[in-house]
């Protein structure tokens, strides 16, 4: 299977496992901290969106190698891939977002639950939460995007499949 393509069904896979916890897992548990993994899930599903585009272009030798990492990611994906397929730029915040969060939870020294939120603390107490509307609307955003891209991809799939028949038949 092709580079790309395993990134597609990565991406896929994350989005399915977070919405199935937001809609089933998370209502029958009542537990805030479930809404961790969906944001987890989600950001891997992002990622995952980002590298099979990447990895679709660099195919075709359109962008330059990029490191396998969230930033170098996205940096490459913002400079060629957001005008090229004209894809919106206010999803670039919410990446950056999304990244901050799963960031901050990674590093953060102190976690907790208050009033159905999920409320997570910098080393200097600045906090940052989120509840269950708040992860309903980044899923909701996420798959949007998901599909924005992945739609892109098919496009250019179906296109290249044409024009290598052409050139076949020539």
């Amino acid at each position: 299977m092709k580079e790309y393509e395993e990134a597609k069904e990565r991406a896929i896979r994350s989005l399915k496992v977070a919405d199935h916890m937001l809609t089933i897992t998370y209502p029958l548990v009542q537990d805030t901290k479930i809404l961790v993994t969906v944001m987890e899930n989600i950001f891997l599903g992002l990622t995952n969106a980002i590298a099979a585009l990447l990895y679709w272009e660099r195919k075709y030798k359109k962008i330059p190698p990029f490191h396998e990492n969230f930033d170098s990611k996205f940096n490459t994906f913002k400079l060629y891939c957001v005008e090229r397929y004209n894809i919106s730029k206010g999803y670039l915040p919410f990446l950056m977002e999304i990244k901050e969060i799963i960031h901050e939870h990674k590093n953060s020294p102190v976690e907790f639950t208050r009033k159905n939120k999920f409320v997570i603390a910098s080393k200097d107490y600045k906090l940052k939460s989120f509840s269950i509307s708040d992860v309903k609307n980044y899923l909701s955003k996420a798959k949007l995007f998901i599909q924005e891209v992945l739609s892109i991809i098919e496009k250019n799939e179906r296109f290249s499949t044409r024009f290598k028949g052409r050139i076949k038949e020539s």
